[in-house]
């Protein structure tokens, strides 16, 4: 209940952030929210109904290719995001374009740091670099930059380059908020030590989207055979899976470490 609660306040705050401060001054916000927001300055449509039509594919592909808590977390905050951008009315609250657009993506980093901490997603790119990420070795910090720069360059195109450069702006302080608040970069090794290595694979595979290691091992006292899980998660998703593993497998045995580094595809699977 508090990862719902706290998914419908950030996206209540990304609403408030893109139509108080961002869509008045023609400044785009970084993913596919920055495309719908620049077809919602262009065309007739409502951008909050640009944002759940653009998602809304990608969230049926992710609910079948993607983990469900995660995916369904998503879903939840693209829904809410699209309401709030709907039914919040778009008020000019600053005339200065650049304050707006530093204001704003600092308020939209709040919003989506805390959908990230608890377990979700704002959807859109987000999906797009994950599906590419499972089938191929592409590193998934470098196809999210790519996709924003396609956004950054329409801007310019379709509006100015004085909007291109104040929605670089944005993006940036999105980024550095968003990292300040769900610090995602921290990665952890979980070393699983279990009895009952099918069903914590069960577990973790259907509900968590990562990759998972699997080898035999054997008690050195008892002699007995036990399965050795690893994987690499973040930091805030530690609670959920130590639970997840409680579950299928009480007497587990699980060590923690703080990774300093992941070479290759993060979310590629094993």
């Amino acid at each position: 209940m508090q990862n719902v609660l706290l998914i419908l306040f950030g996206s209540f705050l990304v609403g408030v952030a893109y139509n108080f401060f961002l869509i008045p001054h023609e400044i785009l916000s970084s993913g596919l929210s920055g495309v719908a927001i620049m077809f919602g300055l262009i065309t007739p449509l409502n951008t909050g109904v640009v944002n759940l039509l653009l998602n809304l594919p990608l969230l049926i592909i992710g609910l079948i290719k993607l983990g469900k808590r995660f995916i369904s977390y998503t879903i939840l905050a693209v829904a809410a995001i699209s309401f709030s951008l709907y039914a919040i009315p778009i008020v000019e609250v600053s005339t200065e374009p650049v304050l707006s657009a530093l204001f704003g993506g600092v308020m939209t980093g709040v919003g989506i740091g805390m959908i990230f901490r608890s377990s979700g997603s704002s959807g859109g790119f987000d999906i797009i670099a994950m599906l590419l990420t499972k089938k191929k070795d592409f590193p998934l910090g470098s196809i999210l930059t790519a996709m924003n720069a396609v956004v950054v360059l329409a801007s310019g195109f379709i509006f100015s380059w004085d909007a291109a450069l104040n929605t670089m702006i944005a993006i940036y302080a999105t980024g550095k908020v968003v990292d300040m608040i769900h610090t995602n970069h921290v990665k952890l090794t979980l070393m699983i030590i279990t009895a009952k290595g099918e069903e914590v694979k069960e577990k973790l595979l259907a509900n968590l989207y990562r990759g998972v290691t699997m080898m035999n091992g054997e008690g050195a006292y008892t002699g007995e055979g036990r399965a050795v899980l690893v994987t690499v998660i973040t930091r805030y998703q530690l609670t959920d899976v130590k639970r997840m593993i409680h579950d299928a497998d009480p007497g587990a045995f699980v060590n923690v470490t703080q990774t300093v580094e992941v070479v290759g595809s993060f979310h590629r699977a094993s």
